[in-house]
């Protein structure tokens, strides 16, 4: 079997270009204000996500429920105008169940999520920038090797969403108000991060 690491990841850039998630220079701004405000907020500390593990510290949870109401109504008015339509992937129950405990397994052993991660290698934590390029390669083998893995990630329970259960889209903007309540009334609680001697 013959495997060309650097012709796998060109074929991999060419695809996501050609996917159409909009101008690369709008996804790296993005990117970027996405990046400041985790390090603002200071969520990419290894303290921070240990609080919320041990709820002790809250400051993860408010965030992740801010960000994702002001998402969701932010897109449910977008998709409204018809500026943005979903993509929806398939639930794949194995799949999940697989990747959520070796998404536990990396997030114990880092300490960080790959939201956080690069931030914190942007600060410098090294032990965090091995696990960053395991994960790369990790994904490249696990696109390499999908059409066997594919078998054991069923049972395929097809494309489901909460609207299909719901009456009418606006339960998505009601789900992104109840979200940004919930983010208001959790505790204001935290640990104290540890600095480190320079």
């Amino acid at each position: 079997m013959n495997f060309n690491i650097v012709e796998f990841f060109s074929e991999t850039i060419k695809l996501v270009q050609q996917q159409d998630h909009g101008s690369i220079w709008l996804i790296l701004l993005i990117g970027f204000l996405f990046g400041v405000i985790i390090q603002w907020s200071r969520v990419d500390t290894f303290d921070k996500i240990a609080g919320f593990a041990m709820l002790k510290g809250f400051k993860v949870p408010k965030m992740l429920f801010f960000s994702i109401g002001i998402a969701s109504i932010g897109l449910f008015f977008l998709i409204k105008m018809g500026l943005a339509s979903y993509h929806i992937k398939p639930i794949m129950l194995g799949g999940i169940i697989l990747g959520g405990i070796i998404f536990a397994i990396g997030m114990a052993i880092l300490g960080l999520c790959p939201g956080t991660g690069p931030v914190a290698v942007s600060e410098g934590n090294l032990d965090v920038l091995v696990g960053l390029i395991g994960g790369i390669f990790a994904g490249a083998l696990f696109t390499y090797l999908y059409p066997e893995l594919e078998k054991i990630m069923g049972p395929n329970l097809g494309k489901l969403t909460l609207t299909q259960f719901f009456d009418g889209s606006w339960f998505i903007f009601l789900y992104g108000v109840a979200l940004i309540a919930i983010a208001f009334l959790l505790p204001n609680r935290e640990i104290e991060e540890e600095v480190g001697e320079v």
